[in-house]
Protein backbone atom coordinates (compact mmCIF):
# COMPACT_ATOMS: atom_id res chain seq x y z
CA UNK A 1 0.00 0.00 0.00
CA UNK A 2 1.26 3.38 -1.09
CA UNK A 3 2.01 5.97 2.30
CA UNK A 4 -0.18 8.36 2.89
CA UNK A 5 1.23 11.55 0.81
CA UNK A 6 1.12 15.18 2.76
CA UNK A 7 2.13 18.90 1.93
CA UNK A 8 2.29 21.01 5.43
CA UNK A 9 1.98 24.21 5.86
CA UNK A 10 3.10 25.66 9.14
CA UNK A 11 5.12 29.01 9.96
CA UNK A 12 6.83 27.61 13.46
CA UNK A 13 10.06 26.40 11.63
CA UNK A 14 10.94 24.11 14.57
CA UNK A 15 7.63 22.61 14.76
CA UNK A 16 7.22 21.92 10.79
CA UNK A 17 10.83 20.50 10.94
CA UNK A 18 9.42 18.03 13.84
CA UNK A 19 6.54 17.12 11.88
CA UNK A 20 8.67 16.41 8.44
CA UNK A 21 10.67 14.21 10.70
CA UNK A 22 9.21 12.47 12.28
CA UNK A 23 5.92 11.54 9.36
CA UNK A 24 8.97 10.36 7.44
CA UNK A 25 10.08 8.37 9.69
CA UNK A 26 6.99 6.87 10.46
CA UNK A 27 5.51 3.55 8.51
CA UNK A 28 2.89 4.45 6.22
CA UNK A 29 3.84 8.39 5.69
CA UNK A 30 5.44 10.59 3.50
CA UNK A 31 6.30 14.55 3.53
CA UNK A 32 6.38 15.75 -0.11
CA UNK A 33 6.51 19.46 0.55
CA UNK A 34 6.47 21.70 3.69
CA UNK A 35 5.95 25.66 3.52
CA UNK A 36 6.34 28.66 6.39
CA UNK A 37 3.33 30.50 4.41
CA UNK A 38 -0.03 29.56 2.78
CA UNK A 39 0.85 31.81 -0.08
CA UNK A 40 2.11 29.35 -3.05
CA UNK A 41 -0.92 27.03 -1.76
CA UNK A 42 -2.53 26.51 -4.57
CA UNK A 43 0.65 26.12 -6.75
CA UNK A 44 1.86 23.85 -4.15
CA UNK A 45 -1.54 21.40 -3.71
CA UNK A 46 -1.27 21.31 -8.31
CA UNK A 47 2.10 20.15 -8.64
CA UNK A 48 2.37 17.56 -5.65
CA UNK A 49 -1.43 16.73 -5.30
CA UNK A 50 -1.02 15.09 -1.81
CA UNK A 51 -3.42 12.98 -0.15
CA UNK A 52 -3.68 14.90 2.77
CA UNK A 53 -2.82 18.63 3.82
CA UNK A 54 -1.78 19.78 7.51
CA UNK A 55 -2.55 23.77 7.84
CA UNK A 56 -2.15 25.94 10.90
CA UNK A 57 -4.45 28.46 11.28
CA UNK A 58 -2.74 31.32 12.09
CA UNK A 59 0.24 32.50 9.62
CA UNK A 60 1.91 35.56 7.84
CA UNK A 61 0.12 36.77 4.59
CA UNK A 62 -2.91 34.51 3.87
CA UNK A 63 -3.81 32.80 6.74
CA UNK A 64 -5.35 29.20 6.92
CA UNK A 65 -8.91 29.59 6.92
CA UNK A 66 -8.14 31.28 3.25
CA UNK A 67 -5.50 28.64 2.37
CA UNK A 68 -8.09 25.69 3.04
CA UNK A 69 -9.98 27.82 0.07
CA UNK A 70 -7.08 27.92 -2.07
CA UNK A 71 -6.54 23.69 -1.15
CA UNK A 72 -9.83 22.79 -2.09
CA UNK A 73 -9.97 24.81 -5.27
CA UNK A 74 -7.05 23.24 -6.37
CA UNK A 75 -7.41 19.95 -5.62
CA UNK A 76 -10.72 18.86 -4.17
CA UNK A 77 -9.59 15.30 -3.39
CA UNK A 78 -7.14 16.40 -0.90
CA UNK A 79 -8.45 16.30 2.50
CA UNK A 80 -7.21 19.11 4.76
CA UNK A 81 -6.96 18.50 8.46
CA UNK A 82 -6.06 22.30 10.26
CA UNK A 83 -3.69 21.73 13.29
CA UNK A 84 -3.93 25.04 15.29
CA UNK A 85 -3.94 26.39 18.95
CA UNK A 86 -7.09 27.70 18.41
CA UNK A 87 -10.08 26.72 20.16
CA UNK A 88 -12.86 29.43 19.50
CA UNK A 89 -16.03 28.51 18.10
CA UNK A 90 -15.45 31.29 15.53
CA UNK A 91 -12.01 30.04 14.08
CA UNK A 92 -13.51 26.35 14.19
CA UNK A 93 -16.10 27.08 12.21
CA UNK A 94 -14.69 29.08 9.48
CA UNK A 95 -12.57 26.28 8.77
CA UNK A 96 -15.03 23.80 8.68
CA UNK A 97 -17.30 26.09 6.09
CA UNK A 98 -13.66 26.59 4.14
CA UNK A 99 -13.94 22.89 3.54
CA UNK A 100 -11.35 22.08 6.10
CA UNK A 101 -11.96 18.03 7.14
CA UNK A 102 -10.76 17.43 10.62
CA UNK A 103 -9.73 19.34 13.08
CA UNK A 104 -6.62 18.84 15.55
CA UNK A 105 -5.10 20.66 18.65
CA UNK A 106 -1.42 21.61 18.29
CA UNK A 107 -1.64 19.34 22.44
CA UNK A 108 -2.30 16.36 20.33
CA UNK A 109 0.22 13.64 21.02
CA UNK A 110 2.12 12.68 17.50
CA UNK A 111 0.59 9.12 17.63
CA UNK A 112 -2.93 10.81 17.47
CA UNK A 113 -2.14 12.86 14.90
CA UNK A 114 -0.95 10.27 12.79
CA UNK A 115 -4.41 8.17 13.96
CA UNK A 116 -6.09 11.82 12.44
CA UNK A 117 -3.99 11.38 9.51
CA UNK A 118 -5.19 7.53 8.93
CA UNK A 119 -8.94 8.42 9.33
CA UNK A 120 -8.87 11.72 7.42
CA UNK A 121 -7.56 9.88 4.44
CA UNK A 122 -10.08 6.91 4.97
CA UNK A 123 -12.88 9.72 4.72
CA UNK A 124 -13.29 10.07 8.57
CA UNK A 125 -13.45 13.71 10.01
CA UNK A 126 -10.88 13.64 13.39
CA UNK A 127 -11.07 16.38 15.77
CA UNK A 128 -9.96 16.87 19.17
CA UNK A 129 -12.21 15.83 22.13
CA UNK A 130 -12.41 19.41 23.27
CA UNK A 131 -13.46 20.23 19.74
CA UNK A 132 -16.01 17.62 18.71
CA UNK A 133 -17.55 18.97 21.93
CA UNK A 134 -18.24 22.39 20.63
CA UNK A 135 -19.45 20.84 17.58
CA UNK A 136 -21.87 18.68 19.12
CA UNK A 137 -23.07 21.86 21.43
CA UNK A 138 -23.41 23.84 18.25
CA UNK A 139 -25.94 21.30 16.97
CA UNK A 140 -27.72 21.10 20.31
CA UNK A 141 -28.40 25.35 19.93
CA UNK A 142 -29.33 24.71 16.65
CA UNK A 143 -32.42 23.00 17.44
CA UNK A 144 -33.21 25.97 20.55
CA UNK A 145 -32.69 28.01 17.76
CA UNK A 146 -34.96 26.14 15.35
CA UNK A 147 -38.00 26.62 17.85
CA UNK A 148 -37.61 29.91 18.97
CA UNK A 149 -36.86 28.89 22.15
CA UNK A 150 -35.73 32.49 24.10
CA UNK A 151 -32.82 31.68 26.86
CA UNK A 152 -35.38 32.01 29.89
CA UNK A 153 -37.51 29.47 27.97
CA UNK A 154 -34.59 26.98 28.17
CA UNK A 155 -33.78 27.67 31.42
CA UNK A 156 -37.55 26.77 32.53
CA UNK A 157 -37.16 23.66 29.73
CA UNK A 158 -34.25 22.58 31.48
CA UNK A 159 -35.97 22.58 35.22
CA UNK A 160 -38.86 20.92 33.94
CA UNK A 161 -36.62 18.32 32.99
CA UNK A 162 -35.50 17.83 35.89
CA UNK A 163 -38.68 17.26 37.69
CA UNK A 164 -39.43 21.01 39.16
CA UNK A 165 -42.97 21.95 39.48
CA UNK A 166 -44.17 25.05 38.42
CA UNK A 167 -44.02 26.54 41.56
CA UNK A 168 -40.39 25.06 42.23
CA UNK A 169 -39.33 26.92 38.67
CA UNK A 170 -41.25 30.11 39.60
CA UNK A 171 -39.12 29.90 43.21
CA UNK A 172 -35.51 28.90 41.50
CA UNK A 173 -35.50 31.55 38.30
CA UNK A 174 -36.90 33.85 41.07
CA UNK A 175 -39.92 34.63 38.84
CA UNK A 176 -43.95 35.20 39.68
CA UNK A 177 -45.86 31.74 39.72
CA UNK A 178 -47.88 33.13 36.22
CA UNK A 179 -44.88 33.95 34.75
CA UNK A 180 -43.76 30.11 35.20
CA UNK A 181 -46.91 29.05 33.94
CA UNK A 182 -46.38 31.25 31.18
CA UNK A 183 -43.25 30.63 29.76
CA UNK A 184 -44.19 26.80 30.01
CA UNK A 185 -47.04 27.79 28.12
CA UNK A 186 -44.72 29.54 25.53
CA UNK A 187 -42.66 26.55 25.56
CA UNK A 188 -45.85 23.92 24.75
CA UNK A 189 -46.35 25.88 21.93
CA UNK A 190 -43.14 26.74 20.33
CA UNK A 191 -42.57 22.78 20.52
CA UNK A 192 -46.36 21.68 19.35
CA UNK A 193 -47.17 19.82 22.49
CA UNK A 194 -50.01 19.62 24.52
CA UNK A 195 -48.28 18.62 28.45
CA UNK A 196 -44.57 18.89 30.15
CA UNK A 197 -44.40 15.46 30.11
CA UNK A 198 -44.55 15.44 26.20
CA UNK A 199 -42.07 18.79 26.15
CA UNK A 200 -39.88 16.46 28.00
CA UNK A 201 -39.59 13.71 26.11
CA UNK A 202 -39.17 15.97 22.92
CA UNK A 203 -36.71 17.91 24.48
CA UNK A 204 -34.71 14.52 25.14
CA UNK A 205 -35.04 12.89 22.20
CA UNK A 206 -33.93 16.18 19.81
CA UNK A 207 -31.25 16.94 22.04
CA UNK A 208 -32.69 20.79 22.46
CA UNK A 209 -31.11 21.39 26.12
Amino acid sequence: MDPISLVLFEDNDRLRESLVYLLNNSEGFTVLADYNTCNDAATAIAIYKPDVVLMDIDMPGIDGIEGVHLVKEARPATAVIMFTVFEDEDKLFECLCAGANGYMLKKTPPGKLFEAIQEVKDGGAPMSPSIARKVLNSFKHTKSFQYNLTPRELDVLQLLIKGYSSKMIADELNISFDTARSHLKNIYTKLHVNCGKQAISKALIENII
